[in-house]
């Protein structure tokens, strides 16, 4: 079955790793902006990492046959600084219709402050005037229903959102429902250590159904890995899903929310109405 990953960030992989991805049928990625591990010292470096994101990593990815897409944004993490945050919105829309720039993302928050939600806000006004894919980073911490329920309220009270072009990332039980409930997708991020289990996601799966669900393994800089995606694919197999519903939720519901971009190449198997029938 062919794979599709959503979200990784594979500026801080190695070149090995799109060889595994490919070992392993993914045949696309997509790689929204995020936190480098610092905060950046000038807007500059911020124009440079979205250039090497829109521009190298497509040309690294095709060695190995893989569609490379991606998001711009200004990240959430540092979005405290208003003052840096706006001169890095000023220079997005440029990288916007580039060829392999599916949208904005990943937009959100990190700590809930009013400075983050302001950013995020305006963002959001960014991805709305041109029509574009949103992927929301939800935060990590304790705070994360309260975090994912302002976005959510914001974004329902906004008449310009077309739900079905937003999707929620590092969603967990307490905040799926909620999610889906306002016509958004919801997508489960995997790591070894840190949120999502394989086993997690596919309880979840069963839990709340296939539509409008996705997983990334969302591969970084900390300790992380690719193959996690493929370790919930093999958890759902085990557990005696059909055929079909695996490759629903792993490749799939990726391309009909991807899909929604013109830009994006691959196309699902099935019709939704007929992936999500009996998911």
């Amino acid at each position: 079955m062919k794979v599709i990953e959503p979200h990784i960030h594979m500026i801080a992989r190695t070149t090995q790793d799109y060889e595994r991805m490919a070992r392993m049928h993914t045949v696309a990625c997509c790689e929204p902006a995020f936190w480098a591990g610092y905060d950046r010292t000038s807007a500059n470096a911020f124009h440079d990492y979205f250039t090497h994101i829109s521009e190298f990593e497509p040309t690294r990815a095709a060695q190995y046959n893989i569609d490379h897409y991606c998001y711009i944004c200004m990240n959430p993490k540092e979005a405290e600084n208003i003052t840096l945050s706006r001169e890095v919105i000023s220079f997005i829309p440029e990288f916007l219709d580039r060829p392999t720039v599916l949208g904005v993302g990943e937009i959100g928050l990190n700590k809930n402050t009013r400075n983050e939600m302001k950013v995020f806000e305006e963002q959001v006004e960014l991805a709305v005037e041109r029509g574009l894919l949103m992927w929301i980073h939800t935060p990590h911490l304790d705070d994360k229903y309260k975090g994912t329920k302002m976005m959510v309220d914001y974004l329902n009270g906004h008449k310009g959102v077309d739900p079905g072009k937003v999707a929620f990332d590092h969603c967990e039980e307490h905040t799926i429902k909620m999610i889906l409930d306002s016509g958004f997708w919801a997508s489960m991020t995997i790591y070894p250590m840190t949120k999502n289990s394989p086993p997690r996601v596919i309880d979840s799966v069963e839990i709340f159904g296939l539509e409008r669900m996705m997983a990334d393994a969302s591969g970084d800089w900390g300790p992380s890995d690719p193959k996690t995606l493929h370790d919930a694919v093999f958890e759902m197999k085990k557990r005696g899903h059909r055929d079909q519903d695996v490759e629903t939720l792993f490749y799939n519901n990726p391309c009909y929310f991807l899909n929604q971009c013109p830009k994006f190449k691959p196309n699902p198997e099935i019709e939704k109405s007929v992936a999500w029938a009996n998911g």
